[in-house]
């Protein structure tokens, strides 16, 4: 079978095509409450769950990034338009990135332009954003298509077919893993130029990240805790 003709190569292929993006017309056109919030992300991200039972968005997710200054604060307990591109936007973001460095990127952004401070709406902001990212998506199955068939060229002295493949997947989560670390090297470099260069050194960044990170993961135990 060529390698072009993979199954595992169509499935992580389908899988790139299917991620998406919330449109703005997807968007309710009415402010919303907590609850209606993360039962609104929990339905239009479903396809990007890793897990049947993991949760995309909680009440307690929700109070840490406005506590952080990553999300201002509700009017009067309902979150607008803006509100949810910034959940979006702070929901890939996290992926990659500390909630150190995602509140050094958004808390000037958010002073600049939310709720319709600056020139350009917030919602002209993500639709630009998603805009570009959609377009890369080809460029990106052609990559991955691309590294699948170097990793398919390795091993070829290895009798056990069973250990040749084993190794060759490896080979395939180091190589995706290196161009991600690669990237978001730069993704820092461009934080800590641009958005945070006069604030505390990486190590104390990363210190602060930590706490920020187990904190989130407390408040989930205990709000978890409360249910049952």
């Amino acid at each position: 079978m060529a390698w072009e003709d993979s199954e595992e190569l169509r499935e992580l292929l389908d899988r790139l095509k299917a991620i998406s993006y919330i449109k703005p017309d997807e968007l309710p056109n009415i402010d919303l409450y907590m609850d209606q919030v993360t039962t609104f992300m929990d339905f239009h991200l479903e396809s990007s769950k890793r897990y049947s039972e993991d949760k995309l968005l909680t009440k307690t997710m929700i109070n840490n990034y406005t506590k952080n200054e990553l999300l201002p604060p509700p009017n009067k307990k309902k979150y607008s338009k803006d509100h949810m591109y910034l959940l979006i936007l702070i929901y890939y973001l996290k992926g990659v990135l500390s909630i150190t460095d995602i509140q050094s990127v958004l808390k000037p952004f958010n002073a600049a332009f939310f709720g319709g401070a600056g020139a350009v709406p917030f919602e002209r902001v993500y639709e630009e954003i998603f805009a570009v990212q959609k377009s890369q998506s080809d460029a990106a199955a052609k990559d991955v298509a691309r590294k699948w068939k170097a990793v398919q060229g390795t091993y070829t002295d290895v009798a056990d077919k069973e250990q040749q493949e084993f190794l060759r997947k490896l080979s395939m989560i180091c190589l995706l893993s290196f161009d991600v670390y690669m990237k978001k090297q730069l993704i820092e470099q461009m934080i800590d130029k641009e958005f945070a260069p006069h604030e505390e050194h990486s190590a104390e960044k990363e210190e602060k990240a930590e706490k920020a990170k187990k904190k989130e993961e407390k408040d989930e135990k205990k709000a978890e805790g409360k249910k049952k």
